[in-house]
């Protein structure tokens, strides 16, 4: 080989060398399947930040707890097992506690305002920045599992009143005020709630309509009462904190602003998901049923005592829960006001 072949193949490794070592791929590892609203979602957001980089950052989405159990997230993640990972903060009522501020049984059932309000107080409260910083962790946007409603076979639950001796399969704080208003409740998985109620194991089942939709639960459901009370909305992607510094500033701002804008896409995916389940279940029969204000304030009112346990353990881990508290309940009005005003995003992008 000649003195210049020897140059231009020295050459062309180097460059060749350099183009890889420019591209950026991240590590995700997500417990659930690749399939469903929040599925895309995670997809939308790692297309998007493929697109907005030119190619620069990629993301690898390791699926269906390969890499590590939605109970071993935060650790994980911790420990550089992913770049970054879905986590689920109901599993971590102490390392997640600012976090779970989104799974509390509060007056808001509006997903998008849930996740607007949780993105904005995790970005920028300076007592959770500090608290992610110490668990070596970076918080990069927000998921929610949506607004909790409550489907039966047999009698209905119309009212408060009709809770009480009712089998129920709980969710969280939620299920936790319904066996303080006399239902007896079943430790029990929403994969496995179509059994239970196909069996009279339980009577009614709580969660989420785009849940029963894909689980096919209206099989086995009579009716399906709409609480508009709360939702589980502790639900997001971190990032391992040394993965996070190692990007440009250029990178994180891509990454940063990609994981807000997923709040915008996955709130009308799930919106859309959660209507189209909701007429799925009246044509397939099952009478839906909405409660009225007065029994809803009545479940408002018995979540406050959940909402000071949230408050307590927040304080036991040197995060200020009352005012958190009162900061969250601040940013869910704002974007109220906002949607009030201005419409869902998606909305705007039409008109």
């Amino acid at each position: 080989m000649t003195f210049l072949k020897i140059l231009s193949l020295a050459a062309a490794l180097s460059t060749a060398a350099y183009g890889a070592a420019a591209e950026t791929t991240l590590i995700h590892g997500e417990a659930g399947p690749n399939r469903g609203a929040r599925a895309d979602a995670l997809q939308w957001f790692a297309d998007q930040l493929t697109e907005r980089s030119a190619g620069d950052i990629k993301v690898d989405i390791q699926w269906g707890g390969a890499l590590f159990k939605a109970k071993a997230a935060v650790q994980s993640i911790a420990d550089g097992v992913a770049d970054m990972g879905s986590v689920i903060a109901v599993y971590y009522p102490q390392d997640m506690a600012g976090y779970g501020i989104a799974d509390l049984p509060i007056n808001n059932p509006d997903s998008w305002v849930g996740m607007r309000a949780t993105d904005e107080l995790m970005r920028t409260n300076p007592a959770i920045q500090a608290n992610l910083e110490d668990q070596g962790l970076v918080y990069i946007g927000t998921w929610t599992a949506s607004q909790v409603h409550i489907g039966c076979k047999g009698d209905a639950i119309r009212s408060v009143a009709d809770i009480e001796g009712k089998k129920v399969r709980g969710v969280g704080a939620y299920g936790k005020v319904f066996g303080e208003m006399g239902a007896n409740m079943v430790n029990m998985s929403i994969y496995d709630a179509y059994q239970g109620l196909d069996t009279g194991l339980i009577d009614c089942s709580q969660g989420y309509s785009y849940a029963v939709a894909a689980l096919k639960q209206a099989e086995v459901m009579d009716n399906y009462t709409l609480l508009n009370w709360g939702q589980i909305g502790a639900i997001g992607i971190f990032m391992n904190a040394d993965s996070y510094d190692s990007l440009s500033a250029e990178q994180q701002e891509l990454v940063m602003a990609t994981g807000s804008d997923m709040a915008d896409e996955f709130g009308r995916l799930i919106n859309t998901a959660n209507a189209k389940a909701v007429v799925a279940m009246k044509d397939a029969g099952v009478e839906v049923i909405e409660l009225s204000d007065v029994d809803r304030n009545a479940l408002i009112g018995a979540g406050g005592k959940f909402l000071d346990e949230w408050t307590a353990t927040a304080d036991k881990t040197g995060l200020p829960g009352a005012a958190l508290l009162g900061e969250y309940r601040a940013l869910l009005e704002k974007y109220s006001a906002e949607r009030d005003d201005m419409g869902y995003p998606w909305e705007r992008a039409s008109n």
